[in-house]
């Protein structure tokens, strides 16, 4: 990595790291340390996420007008005043406000640095770009949970205003370390060339036009409304109901999931990059499948309390396992799908469609893992196997290096300028460019 993508992915481990000190705590914090009752901390966590839906629908458009660096440094000081807000919040207008300030800032910075990484990389280290990233900030936030595991204490509030502190810090290193990072000498907006010389147009109807795009972002709601919208809701629910384990096995479950992510992320890595991505992405529909069955086993199978209790905890490795292979191709894949001159907005809606998502499937899932465990399990059989159909149609969509980047012949920020289809109703389809 270049001198400038090593500062992003430090940034954003770091930020992960101040993240990790609070995120397993909020609602703790707000319920009990702060007595503000368990409504108040649903409210607060529900508007942390809803922020998101808020902020990002206007966020790409500005990467795409200002550049990423600019947006990010300012995401990072509002990130920063709404973790130290909420550290020292003891009323309920106070705490969800705070939260909403919290919950905006840190949904700006993911398109920004996504965007970032973009513009430091090209199609031969974009792919190990985002693996990268995806290692650091899980790392991060593991070992930002567990020492602040060892700092909290709920009888005095201040330990937990310590834990929000730190992570206000964090942010602001994040902003610093990016204000620092020369980025290479790229437009904000890239000018590509149309019939007539004049600029293509931008924005939510030539997204939406953009059919592979459509369609990827529908998948990438799939797949984190079948994982990562069931961790701390519908599957820890089905857990403690259905297989009787403790709630403290579910750490134990989240911190396998972790384990697996930080081992075998690189070498998962080297087995995927010179792989088809449709078929990589198909080929954790049927892991999280066969995950989802054996949750089904811990739940629904009889068998003895230890056994249900490993294949929960297996349950939780598994995804890991999926999310490993998931990191080096869904995030580049949505770059190399954008015009150059909408990166920004491409992993904007991107993270737009993630958020919605971890919204939803919560609502979704946890009524249903309380109760309705044999449907929970079958329904989430049939959203994975649905993950592997959706990217096996994707696949037919995408031209052969956006499907297989190792198939580039030169290096490139881009891997075609993928515009979409009814453009060439406006000029002649464009040509794959090359950004040298």
């Amino acid at each position: 990595m270049g001198a400038a993508l090593r500062r992003i992915q430090l940034g954003s481990a770091l930020s992960a790291f101040g993240l990790g000190f609070t995120v397993p705590y909020l609602y703790v914090y707000v319920a009990q340390v702060r007595d503000l009752g368990a409504g108040t901390a649903g409210v607060v966590l529900a508007v942390f996420a809803m922020a998101a839906l808020v902020v990002l629908p206007f966020t790409g458009r500005v990467i795409d007008r200002r550049g990423p660096l600019p947006v990010l440094v300012v995401a990072s000081a509002v990130a920063s005043l709404g973790a130290v807000a909420l550290g020292f919040s003891s009323q309920v207008t106070a705490s969800v406000l705070s939260a909403a300030v919290l919950g905006a800032g840190t949904a700006v910075m993911q398109p920004a640095l996504a965007t970032m990484l973009v513009r430091c990389s090209d199609t031969t280290t974009r792919t190990r770009a985002f693996a990268t990233q995806f290692f650091l900030q899980n790392l991060g936030l593991g070992i930002g949970g567990l020492v602040g595991g060892l700092i909290v204490d709920t009888s005095r509030a201040s330990s937990f205003t310590l834990l929000f502190l730190i992570e206000a810090v964090m942010f602001l290193v994040l902003g610093a370390i990016s204000a620092t990072v020369r980025m290479p000498r790229t437009p904000a907006v890239v000018k590509e060339a149309t019939a007539d010389g004049s600029a293509p147009r931008g924005g939510l109807r030539v997204l939406l036009s953009h059919r592979a795009m459509v369609q990827l972002c529908v998948l990438g709601f799939v797949l984190f409304f079948a994982c990562y919208g069931q961790f701390e809701s519908g599957l820890a629910a089905y857990g403690t109901e259905a297989a009787g384990i403790q709630p403290s096995t579910l750490g134990i479950a989240l911190a396998a999931n972790t384990a697996v992510i930080v081992v075998a992320q690189f070498v998962v890595l080297r087995l995927v990059e010179r792989r088809k991505r449709s078929r990589v992405i198909a080929s954790v529909g049927l892991i999280w499948a066969f995950a989802w069955i054996v949750a089904g086993y811990a739940g629904l199978g009889h068998g003895s309390q230890t056994m249900a209790t490993a294949a929960m905890i297996s349950t939780y490795a598994l995804f890991g396992l999926g999310e490993s292979m998931l990191s080096p191709t869904v995030a580049p894949l949505v770059a190399d799908l954008a015009p150059e001159s909408m990166v920004g907005q491409y992993n904007s809606a991107f993270a737009l469609c993630k958020q919605l998502a971890l919204a939803v499937g919560p609502a979704v899932g946890g009524p249903m893992g309380a109760s309705l465990h044999g449907p929970y399990i079958v329904t989430f059989v049939l959203f994975s196997l649905g993950i592997t159909v959706l990217a096996l149609r994707l696949g037919r969509r995408l031209t052969p290096v956006q499907d297989q980047p190792s198939l580039a012949a030169v290096p490139s920020r881009v891997v075609a300028v993928s515009l979409p289809e009814n453009a060439s109703a406006e000029g002649p389809a464009p040509v794959a460019a090359a950004v040298h």
